[in-house]
């Protein structure tokens, strides 16, 4: 077992733990529970796989299981209501510990509802998608969508820890498997040009599911995020850097519908945008680009845009985005491969040249 902390301040760092089989190691979840009442937050897909192996570890306390129907189109006030509903009838306290037990939307919803029960109780991440043990469950981002925008109500709210067990992602069908790539591609391409290149030589491995492989990624993925979060906690520089291809991702997400792609599927996409107009901007060359592209293509993720959406949709969408200051669209680009730029004004003539090379 590998552990990383997220290093906020003393009294909130946190662990990230790391391994296999870490799920049967009850010691690592009872270190950090504090009260009997226990909620564990997940979904329709995850219960019948690992629930019962999380309360397992917990059958010495008062255990409240919610079980909400899986996909991003769920990911509303109206089913994170249902959570309040079950903690407010069994009368659980403000000492109580919330488990968000799933992949990206359970980790957002259940931190989300952690974050506002009594004005905030504890919550644990045990995330079981490669996007979430990459991502999402790192760093304390929590939240709904709505229909006008993707992540648009939320909180910041930290986890007592977050419990990584690869071998939960022997589960995970293969279209999941590249989504979370997304994100892992996404760490070399802000930040880490060496784990880029590892990524570009390893994708045969990680797709093959090599655990060696795979465990690398994961830590590799997890030390960066968890080193940028504890510089900006709270996003207000170099933590948006982490946005890369999000804000094109998002409108893609929500342009579509909610669920029609996943969420690394539509940040690929973005992504690819991103390059072409970091190359429009003479930061990027067609050669730069052409390996962004093909590191996506190889991951089995897609490159393309979806053909119902038209420029003005996604002009439209992007300028509701968090990163956005007077009306201004604001993108997270490439001044090279494996270094970010800070969120960047967009000139409108250049975004659309880059749609318009997309989406025609």
């Amino acid at each position: 077992m590998k552990v990383l902390q997220v290093k906020l301040d003393k009294a909130r760092d946190y662990p990230i733990y790391i391994g296999s089989g870490l799920l049967s190691q009850t010691e690592l979840l009872t270190r950090h529970i504090h009260s009997r009442q226990v909620a564990i937050v997940t979904n329709e897909t995850i219960a019948p796989l690992y629930l019962n192996k999380v309360r397992d570890a917990l059958v010495d306390y008062q255990l409240e299981a919610v079980i909400l129907p899986d996909g991003e189109q769920y990911k509303t006030l109206q089913y994170l209501e249902k959570i309040f509903d079950r903690l407010l009838a069994r009368k659980f306290s403000r000492n109580a510990t919330l488990i968000a037990l799933g992949g990206g939307v359970i980790g957002d919803m259940g931190g989300f509802a952690a974050a506002c029960y009594q004005r905030g109780i504890s919550f644990i991440q045990i995330p079981t998608t490669l996007l979430a043990q990459v991502d999402s469950s790192v760093g304390g981002k929590t939240g709904v969508n709505h229909a006008l925008g993707k992540n648009m109500i939320g909180a910041f709210f930290q986890p007592q820890c977050v419990i990584a067990d690869a071998d939960v992602l022997d589960t995970l069908d293969d279209r999941q498997l590249s989504a979370g790539l997304a994100e892992v591609i996404k760490y070399g391409l802000i930040r880490d040009p060496e784990f880029l290149a590892w990524l570009e030589h390893n994708m045969p491995r990680l797709l093959a599911r090599d655990k060696q492989a795979l465990a690398y990624a994961i830590e590799r993925s997890c030390a960066n995020k968890a080193e940028v979060v504890g510089e900006d906690e709270f996003e207000s520089g170099v933590r948006a850097t982490l946005n890369l291809g999000h804000t094109f991702g998002h409108a893609i997400e929500t342009g579509s519908g909610y669920g029609h792609y996943l969420h690394g599927e539509a940040v690929a996409i973005g992504t690819c945008f991103a390059a072409d107009l970091s190359r429009r901007l003479g930061w990027l060359n067609e050669a730069d680009v052409a390996r962004v592209v093909a590191l996506f293509k190889a991951a089995r993720l897609p490159i393309t845009p979806p053909t119902n959406m038209t420029t003005e949709q996604y002009v439209d969408l992007m300028a509701v985005d968090k990163k956005n200051v007077d009306g201004k669209i604001r993108v997270i680009l490439l001044e090279a491969l494996g270094k970010a730029s800070l969120p960047t004004n967009v000139d409108l003539f250049q975004l659309q040249a880059t749609l318009n090379e997309y989406v025609g």
